[in-house]
């Protein structure tokens, strides 16, 4: 016979159990991945009382570290302006502002593909008339390969995780969890500050790329018995 009320009040209490019995974890996953590429800041800047001849002049010196860059097989499409100021200079006396002239300044951000070459592009760059590095920043060509890599670990860390619970509480886990949610978000390495004092150098620039550390974490939930 059927009972709409029994059954409504079974469905209630099953969906309430359903919703008691659950757990949720969260996992991390890291991955070291070695540097294929660097990414410059590299820049001229320059003063002059007229503003126009201080805009040529650094034109001609970026042209020719621009011209540095391509010579060593820096592709023009890995040659961008990253930003170009212009800003009045002022001296202040007894009080009084007293204008200076006009400081030009224009950053170019080099993307290295080999990797081999950072130093030889930091020097040629000076060479040819920056007087600006002020960021390398290593990375990899293909970050995405790394963090789902990191992803998998930080799956497989979670699920340990819940089966460790489980037992400890002494409940049956369903393998297959209900809910997995992505809360890690993939962030290229930090710039690493360029130290000025490394141009006066002789020698090749040496660049230390070091390692990138990729991290994924993840939130999700089981259901136990």
């Amino acid at each position: 016979m059927y009972y709409p009320g029994y059954q409504n009040t079974m469905s209630e209490h099953l969906y309430r159990q359903a919703k008691t019995n659950r757990m949720t974890v969260t996992g991390e996953g890291t991955v070291s991945a070695t540097p294929d590429q660097a990414i410059i800041t590299i820049g001229v800047i320059n003063e002059g009382q007229n503003l126009s001849a201080a805009q040529k002049e650094n034109a001609d010196k970026t042209a020719a570290v621009i011209q540095g860059m391509l010579s060593l097989g820096i592709s023009q499409s890995d040659i961008q302006t990253s930003s170009y100021r212009i800003d009045p200079q002022y001296n202040y006396e007894n009080g009084q502002q007293i204008f200076r002239g006009y400081r030009v300044e224009h950053q170019l951000q080099v993307t290295v593909k080999d990797i081999r070459k950072t130093g030889q592009v930091i020097d040629t760059a000076v060479a040819s008339g920056a007087n600006s590095v002020s960021s390398i920043q290593f990375t990899v060509s293909n970050p995405d390969a790394f963090y789902n890599q990191a992803l998998t670990l930080a799956i497989q860390n979670a699920q340990q995780k819940a089966i460790t619970m489980a037992r400890s509480f002494g409940v049956t886990l369903q393998p297959v969890p209900v809910v997995v949610q992505e809360i890690s978000q993939q962030l290229p390495p930090r710039p690493v500050p360029f130290q000025a004092a490394m141009l006066a150098q002789s020698a090749e620039t040496p660049i230390q790329p070091g390692e990138n550390r990729i991290t994924a974490t993840v939130k999700v939930e089981y259901t136990y018995s």
